[in-house]
């Protein structure tokens, strides 16, 4: 398809959304701040973090309103249910909702954006030794025209009710579009595509920001900014300080520890990238030392179905086993006995 019919389409999806459902903007206020602890290394790190969350389906609800209620992105809600009628899910069905991630691979420094999954992650500074902990929120990035560029920064500057100065290069889509040659939009007007808040960023004209059409955070439809929904950025911009390092990555295939199991997490290649899925989850899995825990059937099944949540991939907890065998190692080794061959 066409990617600017496509874009047209989805715009019309979105506008579309506001007159079916029956949630209102006041049923979306700022949900509590929800840090996760994790582990990022050792002989048994944890890096998939959150738990799934159940829903029942009531009369008047849409998969945006639902996505955004439980803080995800429609793109992880079609991900994980890809059967489900947007606008019309079953009334009265109960199911259990992909809030679960898996960290994608950084430095867990301030701010990092994997692209093929559309959600953000912050990570707070911590004492040596100290709690490693994971913020994270769903996102809306750019069209195939405009893409969200991969890259490190820092934070430069934050901004309530800022104006957007149009950019020429957008300004001559928007009169060739839709008819509208202003240069500028006031901040706080309500067709300010920046929102309430805006996050600079040291990578020139992209920044992380609020959006006034919040049912386009988790689908391509920006200008190549990062959008979050309302009640989202107005948490993120209180935590994030400037000066606080970022990246934006490309991973369509995390992979992640929890429990002793191996999990991978399956995203498509949005920017159809040419990512080859089993050639990148065999490099994670060697990088990490976790080629030998994982079952490759199933790792296969889960590059297949792309399912957008993690699953696990190892039986019978290998990296427990293998840690307490370590262990047990050591004590004999410390006991002066000869190490197993």
């Amino acid at each position: 398809m066409n990617r600017r019919i496509a874009f047209v389409i989805a715009a019309a999806l979105l506008l579309g959304a506001a007159s079916v459902s029956a949630w209102e903007e006041s049923d979306f206020p700022p949900r509590p701040l929800a840090a996760y602890s994790f582990i990022p290394s050792g002989p048994e790190p944890s890096t998939v973090i959150g738990e799934s969350r159940s829903y029942t389906f009531a009369k008047g609800d849409t998969l945006y309103d639902v996505a955004r209620h439980l803080g995800l992105g429609i793109n992880e809600v079609t991900e994980a249910f890809p059967d489900l009628d947007v606008w019309l899910p079953p009334e009265g069905e109960t199911l259990a909702f992909p809030t679960s991630w898996i960290l994608p691979d950084s430095s867990y420094e301030g701010v990092v954006v994997n692209i093929p999954e559309m959600r953000l992650y912050y990570f707070p500074p911590h004492l040596k030794g100290g709690l490693h902990t994971a913020i994270t929120y769903p996102v809306g990035l750019g069209r195939d025209e405009w893409r969200t560029p991969t890259g490190k920064f820092k934070v430069t500057e934050k901004t309530v009710n800022p104006k957007w100065v149009v950019p020429e290069s957008i300004r001559a889509e928007h009169i060739r579009d839709r008819g509208d040659d202003r240069n500028m939009i006031p901040g706080g007007a309500p067709d300010n595509p920046l929102g309430h808040y805006r996050i600079r960023l040291s990578l020139p004209l992209y920044g992380i920001h609020g959006t006034n059409i919040p049912w386009g955070v988790g689908m391509e439809v920006s200008h190549g900014c990062i959008r979050l929904y309302p009640e989202d950025i107005e948490r993120l911009f209180t935590i994030v300080p400037v000066g606080a390092p970022g990246e934006i990555v490309y991973q369509p295939v995390k992979i992640g520890a929890r429990d002793g199991d191996v999990f991978v997490e399956v995203h498509p290649d949005i920017y159809d990238t040419g990512f080859d899925y089993l050639a990148g989850a065999k490099e994670r899995l060697h990088a990490k030392g976790l080629e030998k825990a994982i079952e490759l059937s199933l790792l296969l099944d889960a590059l297949t179905e792309k399912s957008g949540t993690p699953v696990r991939i190892s039986v019978g907890q290998p990296l427990r086993r293998r840690s307490q065998e370590a262990a047990t190692e050591a004590e004999r080794l410390k006991a002066g006995l000869s190490p197993r061959s």
